[in-house]
């Protein structure tokens, strides 16, 4: 009689108080560390797991099932589609099914191990969420291993190496090291993506760690768009002549990055550009304006986040994805908040006043995510529409 025995576990999550979790690997096989956060959108994760702003971390998906419309080509958000994003890991509940989508090219797992990142299914996600929001975001370490050995004293060696975010510059990584064009506009059934004729504006956008669809919602906007290395120069900026600056999103610490990206910012303000931020590059312009950030507890990650606007009264519902924010105390006089979180009360915009300059915390360009903070790219080019003497368009 043969007695009942327990699958061995092929996958591993460490927690850097010592927390083992057990569960099956997906992706691909190996170890890495990074920062465990918890995402709570119910779709859209293949966008999510190439958002570079997760660079340096390890996402808990909340919602159970992860992986069942499989994967594509067009879903990708990373500019670098051949890449990775810098995501460290995947963490998911139920195992991945066969994909049930029109548009699906290819299952998950195969694409996450194409892409080099490790995954593990079958956690308690909901018990993990629960300990982030308890003891905020820790460091870890994933781990999958077909045959089920793992080397403990490698896996401890590998967390121990791992200094956490904070005070961490990640824009560099993932930023684009060559100058380049783009005029993609945003995905439209039936038609898939665009190309915008006879653009009306330049934009130059400095590349954080940029989503296609921010540079797409832009190009949207009658813009054609230079893309320029984090570590650009006001110089290497206002060499191309634009119209407006955009500061995209990206990974890490803030502080970090803002070591060669303020002083840059600051001398763009000098300029009377109409300047945009968002996410990372809503921080860096609080920093460039005099203002500080902070870490967060648990970050915000998920595509149904409550912000009011407050210049005009309205509350959206919009995509955020951040461990950092800027502290609304440290803003400087002539800096208004113009966006809060209805969550948590945080800073999620601000303009500078009398300038044509201003960001917001959260993903206005969504993918994943609704659609409610479109208007933000009409008010950016509408300023730009100001100061070159074009009619204003309505929000």
């Amino acid at each position: 009689m043969t007695g009942w025995h327990e699958t061995p576990p092929t996958a591993v999550l460490i927690l850097r108080d010592g927390t083992r979790l057990e569960g099956r690997g997906i992706g691909a096989v190996g170890v890495a560390a990074g920062e465990v956060c918890f995402n709570t959108a119910m779709t859209g994760y293949q966008e999510i797991l190439t958002d570079p702003s997760y660079a340096g971390q390890i996402i808990t998906f909340t919602f159970p099932h992860i992986g069942n419309v499989g994967a594509n080509d067009e879903d990708i958000e990373t500019v670098n589609m051949a890449g990775s994003s810098g995501v460290r890991g995947a963490v998911i509940k139920a195992d991945i099914t066969t994909p049930s989508n029109y548009r699906s090219a290819e299952r998950l797992d195969a694409w996450l191990k194409k892409r080099g990142i490790i995954g593990i299914a079958g956690l308690d996600t909901r018990a993990l969420t629960a300990l982030i929001r308890d003891k905020g975001m820790a460091d870890a370490v994933i781990a999958h291993a077909p045959d089920g050995n793992f080397d403990d004293a490698a896996l401890d060696a590998e967390l121990a190496a791992f200094p956490g975010l904070e005070g961490l510059d990640l824009a560099k990584d993932v930023s684009t090291t060559q100058t380049y064009r783009w005029d993609e506009t945003r995905w439209r059934w039936g038609e898939g993506y665009g190309r915008v004729e006879n653009p009306d504006f330049h934009i130059v956008a400095i590349d954080y760690g940029a989503k296609r669809n921010i540079l797409r919602c832009i190009s949207d906007q009658g813009a054609r768009i230079t893309v320029v290395p984090a570590t650009s120069t006001v110089d290497d900026v206002m060499a191309h002549n634009p119209d407006g600056v955009f500061l995209t999103n990206g990974p890490g610490d803030p502080a970090a990055t803002g070591v060669y990206a303020v002083p840059t910012i600051q001398k763009i303000i000098e300029t009377g550009k109409p300047v945009f931020g968002i996410c990372l590059g809503h921080q860096l312009l609080g920093l460039a304006l005099g203002g500080k950030t902070e870490k967060m507890h648990q970050g915000h990650h998920g595509a149904n986040h409550p912000v009011k606007d407050l210049t005009t009264g309205k509350v959206e519902i919009t995509s955020m994805n951040h461990g950092f924010a800027v502290d609304r105390d440290s803003l400087p006089a002539g800096v208004t908040e113009t966006h809060v979180s209805l969550f948590d009360g945080s800073n999620a915009g601000l303009a500078v006043d009398g300038k044509p300059i201003f960001s917001v915390q959260y993903h206005p360009e969504a993918s994943p995510g609704p659609h409610d903070a479109h208007y933000l790219f009409k008010r950016f080019m509408n300023l730009v529409r100001e100061q070159k003497g074009v009619p204003q368009l309505a929000e």
